[in-house]
């Protein structure tokens, strides 16, 4: 097959950013397969859920030993996230059939990578809420945080359903948009409590999305293997690498690419997308230089403080 390696190459560039951000790979590779390499939507959906069955167990096993998994979040969770994700794949096939179906489904999943770049933004912009709270509560980060934030079983169980679907029909959802409501609704949960939980509850969501995809006959295993070939060692090396590249510059990248491949997905003109993918570039820019701005004044006065200590004769100021 012609195609193997670009395959191979995909899952690689993929796994990666997943390791290295800890975003769901599905809003990614689904649009690679449909734009790049003319694989059917519903084919590319089934495949890449095919193959997040055999990935997400390697982040949550490494969670899981780190004791950052809520089970208790995971149990409200899945009692609606499994059949959702089941029914999901049904409730796409009830869209129709032929290139029909077809073209409905580039809609969808543009629509649903438009709702993952929503998701992306409100999460960093909760990060930094909560960053500027703890530095306000003097409450040290996530330590600070209460460990054992009661779950809320009727949001929770909401958040199964509505994620549920969302990742059956789509396969795009389970790292960018279920991570999101659940921050909204346990707000004081850590952010590694977070990832955790959501890697964990996604193993069975999408292992009942990609049984649905398989009875259906959409899911290619091959395809799936050969994307794996690629996204286990990505996934290691990002996750190897996320300690020291600038998390923030990535995930504003990934907002860019998802923009650009949800207008796409939606038909939109060759304008629209420039100027999407421009809107979301400046943004980043913009965030950057205002982190810059609010990093120096405590840079400025760690430095200030230092001088002061050493021109004092403090020992050990440096």
């Amino acid at each position: 097959m012609d195609s193997t390696v670009p395959i191979v190459i995909a899952g690689a560039l993929v796994g990666f950013a997943v390791g290295l951000t800890g975003m769901g790979g599905g809003a990614l590779m689904t649009p690679i397969m449909v734009m790049v390499f003319g694989v059917n939507p519903t084919a590319a959906i089934g495949s890449d859920l095919a193959a997040s069955v055999f990935m997400k167990p390697f982040g949550a096993l490494i969670h899981q030993r780190a004791g950052t998994v809520r089970w208790d979040i995971v149990r409200w969770l899945l009692p609606t996230a499994v059949p959702a994700a089941f029914g999901g794949v049904f409730l796409l096939r009830a869209l129709g059939d032929g290139d029909d179906l077809q073209q409905r489904v580039k809609y969808v999943v543009g629509t649903a990578l438009m709702l993952a770049v929503v998701g992306m933004l409100a999460r960093m912009w909760l990060d930094r809420r909560r960053t500027a709270a703890d530095a306000t509560d003097g409450e040290g980060g996530e330590d600070g945080e209460d460990a054992r934030v009661p779950v809320r079983p009727a949001a929770t169980l909401l958040i199964g359903l509505v994620g549920g679907v969302i990742v059956g029909m789509t396969s795009v959802g389970s790292g960018s948009l279920i991570i999101v409501m659940l921050m909204l609704a346990h707000p004081r949960l850590k952010a590694n409590h977070l990832v955790g939980t959501d890697l964990v509850q996604a193993i069975p969501m999408v292992a009942a999305a990609a049984l649905g995809h398989l009875l259906v006959g959409d899911a290619d295993l091959g395809l799936a293997a050969t994307l794996l070939i690629g996204a286990i060692p990505g996934v290691l090396l990002g996750s190897l690498v996320s300690s020291r590249v600038a998390g923030s510059t990535v995930r504003w990248a990934l907002v860019v690419l998802l923009t650009g491949s949800g207008l796409a997905m939606l038909k939109a003109s060759s304008t629209v997308v420039l100027l999407g993918c421009l809107t979301m570039a400046l943004l980043g820019a913009l965030a950057a230089v205002r982190d810059r701005r609010s990093a120096r004044p405590g840079a400025s006065e760690t430095s200030e403080t230092s001088a002061a200590a050493e021109m004092a004769g403090v020992p050990g100021s440096r």
